[in-house]
């Protein structure tokens, strides 16, 4: 898992008119929960970017005020109209402690009825899953190169090392779609 630098800024002064006067000095509310006691921060808005505005999953090294903190950013809340990011709440990691995050899954090999004409589909982006950071996965790999026409591969058959995957396992991660054209010449 990739490691990132943010530097934050403690908060003397808590509520929602601190808060407003923070967004609109481009800085965001944080909280840092999760450890022995809660940190509340702010932390520039620009420092988010590459963070919050990628797939990729990353382990955070918050510098607050000269205290150095291991975290995952937990929770993220956006304004419903302008996307501006509100809020972030980050957990902080405990070597010993599982941790729950959504990571992306990944799509590996050609799928044997892609050859044939149909169409790979993928119905989850992401799986939650439970680790230790340390063997936080960056994704989760689904080779889908025995997938046939019609067929799907759920959960439960995703192989999961060090992590334990907490989707149900009959939910299908990708499947086969079979096209139109090729449902007539199959029934004839």
């Amino acid at each position: 898992m990739k490691t990132i630098e943010i530097i934050g800024y403690n908060r003397a002064n808590l509520g929602k008119k601190t808060a407003k006067e923070l967004r609109t000095l481009s800085q965001v509310p944080c909280v840092l929960y999760g450890g022995k006691q809660q940190v509340h921060f702010s932390v520039p808005m620009i420092l988010f970017r590459d963070l919050l505005y990628t797939p990729e999953v990353h382990q955070v090294d918050l510098n607050i005020e000269g205290t150095h903190y291991k975290a995952i950013v937990q929770d993220a809340q956006f304004h419903p109209v302008n996307e501006m990011i509100l809020h972030v709440d980050f957990l902080e990691l405990d070597e010993n402690k599982p941790v729950k995050m959504n990571i992306p899954v990944r799509l590996q090999g050609t799928a044997v009825g892609v050859t044939k004409g149909g169409k790979l589909i993928s119905k989850l982006r992401k799986l939650t899953v439970s680790a230790l950071p340390k063997d936080m996965p960056d994704y989760v790999t689904v080779d889908v190169s025995g997938l046939d026409l019609g067929k799907s591969i759920k959960v439960g058959e995703v192989n999961a090392e060090n992590f334990v995957i907490l989707n149900s396992p009959s939910n299908p991660v990708a499947s086969i779609e079979i096209p139109r054209g090729l449902r007539g010449k199959s029934a004839e």
